[in-house]
């Protein structure tokens, strides 16, 4: 038994856990292009500037089935592997509070460039802070563990949208048009030093001390399941707890659908926000990494899903790419197209980048073990310089 920490080889990577982690990276991208594009989904009036039925259709589309649904996969899956590094750790008899630590840290950095200079929307840097929380449910049972993550979003949900029922009158959708009119200003003519000005004054906006309950009420608890699920080994040996699978597998699919799309049939209104996206969101994320893990039990299924497995092994390079991608494409200091792309061009825009990222991903991953970004973020983590180059080229 190897007495030194060190990442994941090879053969014990789980294909189906890739997987879900390169359909995060698509959703998640899906959403983000959007509100990469335009000032929309922060200060709204979406529905007003783009105003046909078309642009209608993909946004409702978007909404109930990306929208808060893989940003809590992704969620899903950090405390899956932070909880599968920690059992890695208890083997080998290796401490592992300053390893994960250590890889909160450098997350914590990564966040840090990428929401001040690329993206106001980051995800890693609430990843990283929030993730120091886990080290207070590493030792508890996986049942705890759900206990209290369906607590946590029950505490958020059930009191905020009594209280957007009672007042559901007086909702509407409130417009900030200055604030558009300084984004788009701001990222589509200005400078570069405007460009980040505008990304701070976002950030600041959607990361406001008031919104820090929001934000930690929804991705802890998806944590929670990541680990308890990992504790309960049903990803590692989903032969083994195939009924339990399929069970949760149909119950999330049924609350997916009825919190996610059966507010559209009532006019989807305003004070029903919250439960479509924390409980709707939270549902859609296990129903799709269950529905990846079933599909990699039939021979056409893991086909159609394998090249997932090339994006999700890198999915932290691949995030940062496509915050790249978007920065050039949108911003003034690129090709400027900040709020002249429609929802139907974003849609297509995502595809069209995903594709070239998953031919990309796999050409990689044939000449290098790890993306670039997970072999530094490894390195650090472990204190370590890691290979990074195969011996020799082998086929994904």
């Amino acid at each position: 038994m190897s007495s030194s920490a060190g990442p994941l080889k090879e053969s014990q990577r789980l294909g189906w856990i890739d997987a879900a982690r390169g359909l995060a990276i698509l959703g998640i991208f899906m959403v983000n292009v959007p509100a990469f594009n335009a000032p929309y989904f922060l200060y709204g009036g979406a529905e007003q500037f783009w105003p046909s039925s078309v642009s209608h259709t993909v946004q409702a589309i978007i909404d109930i089935f990306f929208q808060a649904s893989f940003y809590t996969l992704f969620s899903f899956m950090f405390g899956f592997g932070l909880q599968m590094m920690k059992a890695r750790l208890d083997e080998k008899a290796i401490p592992y509070r300053p390893v994960i630590f250590r890889r909160l840290i450098v997350l914590i950095g990564f966040g840090l460039i990428h929401a001040s200079l690329i993206w106001h929307g980051d995800i890693l840097l609430s990843y990283g802070v929030l993730g120091m929380v886990l080290f207070a449910f590493f030792h508890v049972k996986a049942r705890t563990m759900v206990i209290w993550g369906l607590s946590m979003l029950m505490f958020l949900v059930i009191p905020l949208t009594l209280s957007l029922y009672a007042v559901r009158d007086y909702l509407g959708n409130n417009v900030n048009y200055q604030a558009i009119e300084s984004a788009k200003d701001n990222y589509g003519n200005g400078g570069i030093v405007d460009i980040w000005q505008q990304n701070w004054m976002d950030w600041s906006y959607s990361n406001s001390p008031a919104n820090i309950p929001f934000l930690a009420l929804s991705l802890i608890p998806m944590f929670l399941f990541g680990m308890a699920i990992c504790k309960k080994r049903w990803l590692h040996e989903p032969a083994d707890h195939l009924q339990s699978i399929k069970i949760t597998w149909a119950f999330s699919g049924v609350v997916f659908l009825l919190f996610k799309a059966g507010p559209y049939l009532v006019g989807n209104p305003e004070w029903m926000q919250l439960l479509q996206d924390n409980i709707g969101g939270s549902a859609s994320a296990v129903f799709y990494v269950l529905s990846i893990t079933l599909l990699f039990r039939t021979k056409t299924g893991e086909r159609i899903v394998h090249p997932l497995t090339w994006v999700g092994r890198m999915s932290l390079s691949n995030y940062i790419f496509q915050s790249l991608v978007s920065f050039i494409l949108f911003y003034s200091v690129g090709f400027g197209l900040y709020g002249h792309v429609p929802p139907l061009g974003s849609f297509l825009l995502v595809v069209g980048v995903f594709v070239l990222q998953v031919v990309a991903s796999r050409a990689w991953l044939k000449k290098y073990r790890y993306g670039p970004l997970e072999w530094l973020w490894r390195s650090l983590t472990y204190g370590k310089k890691q290979p990074l180059k195969r011996k020799q080229t082998v086929a994904s």
